[in-house]
């Protein structure tokens, strides 16, 4: 008789957090502002250049590691941050950053090995790491004055002799955290010093406001040939359903990740990679118009749910607020989130479920700004109603 699987195995590959509170939003017709998603379409040149594509013959399974004018836009886009990489051999494209991240840990790390990770963090991490077989590590942001800081010596705390790679997302989602040149060059030096691999989601690469900067952490000293940089097509230029991303590193670290990847997936979205490479090279003045446009939707949703009376914790960077649910008399926002679709007809996501200490963060709601700003308002008027 066959044994059954054990629970605990299947604990990371329950149905994630966004898709249970969009079905939510969905049965009670609410304000979906859970699910990190905009609800509009990207540059119009894009679209067309897809379009062409897709009545061009472009149908058909592209090269492994990508279409090559993908690859070589990639490599040129990354060339801005002073990181070179060979399109030939240094860039790969995935099924979105998703998969990127998987098919890094599945190829870089393995039983035995310890992965740091960031807490909160989005989701999939957990379930890319069980996967892989190595043990999670956490640390977690701290509070800095209005700002979630990374707390560095935590870091240096977590770090064993089976310490294999950390894991580093910035801009931060789910908390909206810009890390410093302080901070990055914290965690590139204690990676040199003990000799591990950095995985960055950079996803968020464009979307940063007010003084924030991103930085690339494979730009710092003696990064470049230990980072895996990571990004995707999806936030940058508002189409998160193609699921077009990219890996970039050392000839070495991508040749791993590819062959990780190529099982899962081998190859996707043929006939819409030729409209990426068309919007790294053409259209990052739209991102620039986008990124304005967020900011002003950030500053309209912040200021809609101070007067609804939340706390809100300021956002530098990515779709997402914050917000203290303590001053309206609430203590656990992850109850209030699975009773706000119903009660006032608006969906968030608590923040807890993205860590492994939910007790800590159990009073912040993350609110995505990247809406309408019909949706906003109307989102706003019904919060006030708490």
């Amino acid at each position: 008789m066959r044994e059954p699987v054990l629970v605990e195995r299947l604990r990371p590959f329950t149905s994630t957090i966004f898709a249970e509170m969009t079905a939510l939003a969905d049965r009670h017709s609410a304000v979906n502002l859970g699910q990190g998603f905009p609800d509009t379409d990207g540059p119009e040149g894009m679209l067309v250049e897809a379009r062409k594509a897709l009545f061009g013959g472009a149908n058909q399974y592209p090269p492994g590691p990508g279409r090559p004018e993908l690859r070589e836009a990639i490599a040129a886009h990354r060339a801005r941050y002073g990181t070179e990489y060979d399109p030939d051999g240094e860039v790969l494209v995935t099924a979105g950053a998703t998969e990127a991240i998987a098919a890094s840990l599945l190829a870089l790390t393995g039983p035995g090995d310890e992965v740091i990770v960031i807490e909160p963090y989005y989701d999939s991490y957990a379930a890319a790491v069980a996967m892989s077989g190595a043990t999670r590590k956490v640390v977690s942001l701290v509070p800095d004055g209005d700002r979630f800081a990374l707390d560095l010596d935590a870091v240096r705390a977590a770090v064993t002799a089976n310490t294999r790679a950390i894991l580093v997302n910035s801009p931060h989602n789910p908390t909206g955290t810009v890390f410093t040149r302080t901070e990055l060059a914290g965690l590139a030096a204690l990676c040199v010093e003990h000799n591990l691999i950095a995985i960055t989601d950079e996803v968020y690469e464009h979307l940063v406001f007010d003084d924030a900067q991103h930085l690339p952490l494979a730009a710092f000293p003696g990064m470049s040939a230990r980072t895996v940089s990571i990004s995707s097509a999806g936030k940058t230029f508002n189409c998160t359903g193609w699921k077009v991303g990219w890996v970039c590193a050392s000839r070495e670290l991508t040749s791993a990740v590819r062959a990780a990847k190529q099982f899962p997936t081998f190859t996707s979205a043929g006939p819409l990679q030729p409209a990426v490479a068309y919007a790294l090279r053409n259209e990052l003045s739209w991102v620039e118009s986008l990124r304005e446009s967020l900011r002003s939707k950030r500053d309209r949703l912040c200021a809609g749910l101070a007067t609804a009376g939340f706390g809100i914790r300021p956002s530098a960077g990515t779709y997402f607020v914050c917000a203290d649910v303590r001053p309206l008399g609430f203590t656990d926002a992850e109850d209030l989130a699975w009773r706000l679709p119903e009660s006032i007809g608006v969906a968030a996501v608590p923040v807890g479920v993205f860590t492994d200490h939910p007790a800590e963060w159990r009073h912040l709601l993350r609110f995505a700004f990247c809406k309408q700003e019909e949706v906003l308002d109307e989102a706003i008027e019904r919060l006030r109603t708490l």
